[in-house]
């Protein structure tokens, strides 16, 4: 008789995170649109970022579900602060310039192959049904930011120089959070029990190895078809 493995702490933890996380990409999301509106976006991009709203509080609930699967009971932990967005630059364009950027075209770009990655293994069924849906819908995130991007390149022959500008940076907090620049994943071993790999999870390092493969295969050919060049390094000027 097999005897099914005791859920880790880290199981909710990761869990509990995602919660949090999922709603707060529902609240940028829906401050962006409102942006877009005010700047009188193409109706069809405001309809697809409402429809993202709806999925990141989907995919809240489902991760809420995981998480008291796994025997969690304690409530997300929610940054206020960061439920929604600020202006920092004179031009309201320019704000949802740089937000599409780093929020879409780096940051759900990369969550495609992350979850897919974090679905092969996980054989728990709510974890399972849970990354289900959100690597499908990814996926659709990830091609608003692009399209979006494409909206603003022609209406602005300076946005491919300024994201050029930018990315850098931006790239940088990415590597910072989830590549070898954080120092928890460059010390990361990658190892990680089958067990909590059922449960949807996967080490530090495989989010790194994802994160370099994606910068390769999608960030620099994706900008370039832009014309927009990805420099790698120290931030531009």
């Amino acid at each position: 008789m097999s005897i099914t493995p005791p859920i880790t702490p880290r199981v909710r933890d990761e869990w509990r995170a995602r919660i949090a996380a999922e709603y707060t990409s529902a609240a940028i999301t829906q401050h962006l649109v409102l942006w877009m509106i005010q700047v009188g976006a193409p109706p069809d991009l405001i309809d697809t970022g409402l429809a993202i709203v709806a999925d990141e509080l989907a995919h809240s609930r489902l991760s809420h579900e995981v998480y008291v699967a796994a025997g969690g009971r304690e409530p997300p932990a929610l940054d206020r602060d960061a439920l929604g967005l600020r202006r920092t630059m004179p031009r309201l364009e320019d704000d949802i310039l740089h937000v599409v950027v780093r929020s879409f075209c780096l940051g759900e770009t990369v969550a495609v192959p992350l979850f897919r990655h974090l679905r092969e293994a996980c054989t728990e069924p709510v974890a399972k049904a849970a990354l289900d849906r959100i690597l499908r819908d990814e996926v659709r995130h990830r091609d608003f930011g692009w399209d979006v991007l494409d909206w603003l390149v022609t209406t602005d022959d300076g946005v491919p120089a300024r994201v050029s500008g930018a990315l850098p940076v931006m790239i940088a907090d990415l590597e910072s959070n989830y590549g070898i620049g954080n120092e928890a994943v460059a010390s990361d071993d990658g190892a990680m029990t089958a067990a909590d790999r059922a449960w949807g999870l996967a080490p530090p390092r495989d989010y790194a190895e994802i994160l370099t493969r994606t910068i390769e295969r999608d960030f620099i050919p994706r900008f370039a078809a832009r014309d927009i060049v990805v420099h790698r390094g120290a931030p531009t000027a």
